[in-house]
């Protein structure tokens, strides 16, 4: 039963951090797309946070989450 209850809180968990990963990369991919000369270093900020959803996504995919459980 306690291996439920804890599959459980570590799924809530990866949802809840992949959603606010997605929004930090949307919100950088924004700034940077907005600015004049993108810098290396805010397009190496919008890769890394693109590899951070990517890899949480791929997580979720191989635990068969839905959004639903948020």
């Amino acid at each position: 039963m306690a291996k439920k209850v804890r599959k459980k809180e570590v799924d809530r968990q990866l949802l809840e951090t992949l959603y606010q990963l997605e929004k930090e990369w949307k919100q950088i991919q924004s700034i940077v797309r907005r600015s004049i000369e993108p810098t290396m270093h805010g397009q190496m900020e919008v890769a890394l946070a693109e590899a951070k959803y990517m890899f949480l996504l791929r997580e979720a995919r191989v635990r068969k989450l839905s959004a639903h459980l948020r």
